[in-house]
Parts: structure tokens; sequence; C-alpha cells
């Protein structure tokens, strides 16, 4: 496991990187709710661009959620590194490799099981 100095660094510069990335989808998504895309207009506004305001509003919607999971796997990566249980997998209990916590240092999971997670995720299958 990498050093806990370093570890720590990286867990808080992730942690604020991703706290500065939801206040801005935040405030983007509070901009974009001025109204309720019901009460506009259809002189005012082309069906297309009431399409394109909702979609981009979902897509706000999904990113902002991506990014509080991902500020949840930094939170609990810390709790992990105070109780002794950072840098091992939660699937198996083997290490998670140094180069993989290097790239995500929130990493719950070595790239084995992290792959058949996904692998479940997409297909429902085990």
């Amino acid at each position: 496991m990498p050093d806990r100095a370093v570890v720590l660094s990286r867990l808080h510069h992730e942690r604020e990187r991703l706290q500065a990335l939801r206040a801005d989808l935040s405030a983007v998504r509070g901009e974009s709710e001025g109204g309720d895309l019901s009460e506009l207009s259809v002189i005012d506004q082309h069906p297309a661009d009431v399409g394109t305001e909702t979609f981009q509003r979902e897509a706000d919607l999904s990113t902002l959620e991506q990014v509080e999971a991902e500020l949840e796997d930094v939170d609990h990566a810390l709790e992990r590194l105070d109780e002794g249980s950072y840098g091992v997998c939660e699937a198996c209990g083997r290490p998670i490799g140094d180069e993989r916590l290097a790239v995500q240092p929130a990493a719950r999971f070595c790239v084995e099981d992290q792959a058949a997670a996904e692998r479940e995720a997409r297909t429902g299958l085990p």
C-alpha cells in the first residue's frame, strides 16, 4: 500500500475536486430551473427546444448523482484508511494494486472484482 500521507493527499484532493464539481453542477442546475418546463409557452419555445432543455436537465441530474456517489466512495475510503482496511478488496480480501490505487484512490475492489461487478451491472448476470 502507498504511504499513508500520499493516500490522504490523493483522497483529499479528489474530495475537493468532486465538491467543486458538485457546486458547479448545482449552480447550473439552479439556473436552469428558473421555471417549470410545463409553464413555458409553446408559442415562445419550439417543442424541440423544450426537449433539449429536458434532456440537459436530466443529464445534469445524472452527472450530479454520479458525483455524489463518488464523494461517498472517497469518504468511505477515508474511513477504511482510519480502520486499516484501505487497499484491500471488499469482495475477495486481496490487496488492491498500488497502480490502481494511484489512479483510483477510492477504489473498493481489485481490478478483477471491479470488472465482474461492472459486467453483472451491465448484463444482470454474475
